[in-house]
């Protein structure tokens, strides 16, 4: 409750300042103009609209997809209206190198068979991994009215450090600017669901704020094998962002988030005697409850005529995970993170454009779990990153290139680098080429351990390391359709795993002595079949091994279609959305020794309907069928996932 009364103070600050003005700021149309003509404009107009990327350089200067020298999949608002997205964690399904494994309480993300806690995730710029965890559930993330999402595969440590191995995921909610007015849905469906969303934006001349709401309520559905429990949660979050311009080439910007999910859970069963020892069962009066609070400041000052900018800002995070038995609190943690950055920018020359950045970060952490069993001392890891990065974007050539220092109190120092080059062969082709290194710290579970006798850490561990590169051909076919393929290999040294020595066989950590190799293929589609209907798809090859033996919850084969039909004038438009998953390795303790069993969990297809119509020029009916065709799968080993769900509900903008 602290935290939510604290938010609430901070959120209607953030209405004085802004988030990413300087992105959203943008001449060209807004993603509210960009959805109104979407049948009307072409394939090519279409990419250009939705080709701004903010967070592929230190400045969050604006950059496009065309200049990009790396791999990236941009979410306009668009799409995620299109397909009625509520979890943003259903949405990366639908890009390539993507894959999504989630449970009640944890819903976890990995990028090019990268592990969980190898991907960055950024909302408005603050970086939101739960310190204790080392990760973000990606399933407490929802969709805001006018939001858009950025997806960087390919290790990014050189630009941001560690966590961002496999890649970064950045969600931008909309600005006052972009999307302005009053926005509001709600919604209702089977197993009692209701969502609700509500958002107001307002700019002036040199000011623009946004405040967003959303609240998520459902009963759910079983989650175990053959159980009858309903597995449900409740989720909420509050939100704003704003920028106000205090003195010429001078602006002040803020952004803070508060989320609250609570829901029930099941346990495995630990009866060594019992047929389901290991499986997941009926559970009752478990569950668990998440609270965050993130808030960003800062400042951006341009001189020589707004060729050289000065960016300082400092943000917080402050995380409390708890889960709950019939008895009381079965764990707890608490974590929090405070950094402050430096970035300048110098335009040096036309097209040429060199960066220094520098990074301060504390990250704290506590095991709050009660009864005095547990290490629950308070622990502490700092670090200093020290970032040079250039950028040259031409007529028909692109390089981008970036070297990162990090200076770390407990482990040894690290340096990571990034260089990319794009070369357009036609106006139509583009070829394109990157290479990178990337490390991970150890974690909190990792160094200190969890309790004596069951987990025990080492405080020994070095942090992992991945060295990487791909190739990339972008094609588009006149202004109807565009291809991009591209092929990536990486390699993990000391990859952190789970060990039982000799004598007493207790759980502790340790780097392997061998190396984890990822390498695959990612293809992405976008054509327009006709003046109203258009095609999205993805594909992604991953073979991911380490040693020889195959990662887990890492599917060698992952697809996914949207196919959109729009009427003419907008004024209505229905999408059916495709994806599959393939099989997938996973781990079992189903032997009474706990020595974990490999399990195969079987391939599945999704498939979602949606539609909408416009009653008035303000108000919108809307109506979807998620797994449409009730398919039972496990996305983790004797978790079932949901089956069909079926939503109506009404929008308002005005």
């Amino acid at each position: 409750m602290r935290n939510f009364v604290f938010l609430c103070s901070v959120a209607g600050a953030a209405l004085m300042v802004h988030g990413v003005g300087h992105a959203q700021q943008d001449d060209r149309k807004g993603d509210g103009e960009t959805a109104a003509s979407n049948q009307t404009i072409t394939l090519i107009e279409r990419r250009r609209e939705e080709g701004i990327l903010v967070n592929a350089n230190r400045t969050r200067d604006v950059i496009y997809t065309e200049n990009y020298t790396g791999s990236v999949t941009v979410i306009e608002s668009r799409m995620l209206e299109n397909r009625q997205t509520r979890d943003i964690a259903d949405v990366l399904r639908d890009v390539p190198g993507v894959a999504v494994a989630g449970v009640a309480g944890q819903t976890q993300i990995r990028l090019r068979g990268s592990e969980a806690n190898h991907v960055l995730v950024l909302v408005d710029g603050i970086e939101v991994s739960d310190p204790f965890a080392g990760e973000f559930d990606i399933g407490t993330l929802q969709a805001e009215v006018g939001a858009r999402i950025e997806v960087l595969r390919g290790a990014q440590s050189a630009l941001y450090g560690p966590d961002a191995i496999g890649g970064v995921i950045a969600y931008e909610s909309a600005s006052g600017r972009s999307v302005p007015g009053f926005a509001a849905r709600i919604e209702a469906g089977t197993q009692s669901t209701v969502n609700g969303a509500m958002r107001y934006g307002a700019s002036g001349t040199d000011w623009d704020a946004g405040l967003s709401a959303v609240v998520v309520s459902t009963d759910g559905q079983p989650n175990a094998r053959g159980g009858i429990r309903d597995i449900g949660r409740d989720s909420y979050t509050l939100s704003g962002k704003g920028s106000v311009d205090v003195a010429e080439g001078l602006q002040l910007r803020a952004a803070a988030r508060f989320i609250r999910t609570e829901g029930q859970t099941n346990d495995s069963d630990f009866d060594t005697t019992s047929p389901t020892f290991g499986f997941i069962v009926d559970s009752p009066g478990t569950g668990f409850t998440n609270e965050a609070i993130y808030a960003l400041v800062g400042a951006r000052a341009e001189v020589l005529e707004g060729r050289w900018t000065h960016d300082i800002s400092a943000q917080v995070a402050d995380v409390e995970r708890e889960t709950f038995g019939p008895f009381g609190v079965s764990s707890a943690s608490e974590g929090d993170r405070f950094k402050a950055s430096y970035v300048s920018a110098l335009a040096v020359a036309n097209n040429h454009t060199l960066t220094f950045a520098a990074d301060y970060e504390v990250e704290g952490f506590r095991n709050a779990t009660p009864g005095g069993f547990v290490f629950d001392e308070r622990r502490e890891i700092e670090q200093v990153g020290l970032v040079g990065e250039y950028r040259y974007s031409g007529a028909a050539f692109d390089v981008s290139a970036a070297l990162r220092h990090d200076i770390n109190d407990l482990f040894r120092d690290a340096t990571t680098f990034r260089i990319g080059a794009g070369y357009r062969v036609t106006d139509n082709t583009r070829l394109r080429a990157a290479a990178g290194s990337g490390v991970k710290n150890p974690g909190f579970f990792e160094l200190y351990g969890f309790v004596d006798g069951r987990f025990i850490g080492n405080a020994a561990l070095r942090p992992e390391k991945s060295t990487g590169w791909e190739v990339g051909l972008d094609q588009q076919f006149g202004d109807s359709a565009a291809l991009a393929v591209t092929y990536f290999d990486s390699e993990l040294e000391g990859e952190i795993f789970t060990t039982f020595p000799p004598p007493t066989f207790i759980a502790t950590p340790a780097n392997r002595v061998t190396e984890s190799q990822q390498r695959g293929v990612e293809v992405s589609l976008n054509v327009r079949l006709a003046e109203q209907w258009s095609l999205d798809g993805a594909y992604s090859y991953l073979d991911a091994e380490e040693n020889g033996v195959e990662e887990v919850r890492r599917p060698e084969h992952i697809a996914s279609m949207a196919l959109t039909w729009t009427a003419p004038g907008d004024a209505a438009s229905a999408t059916l959305v495709v994806r599959h998953n393939g099989a997938t390795p996973d781990v079992a303790f189903i032997d009474p020794s706990f020595v974990p069993v490999r399990v195969t969990l079987d391939d599945y297809t999704l498939v979602n309907l949606n539609a909408r119509a416009k009653l008035t020029d303000q108000i919108t009916a809307f109506a979807r069928i998620e797994n449409l065709l009730d398919e039972r799968y496990e996305q983790v080993f004797s978790f079932v996932s949901p089956g069909r769900s079926a939503i109506v509900g009404v929008e308002a903008r005005f």
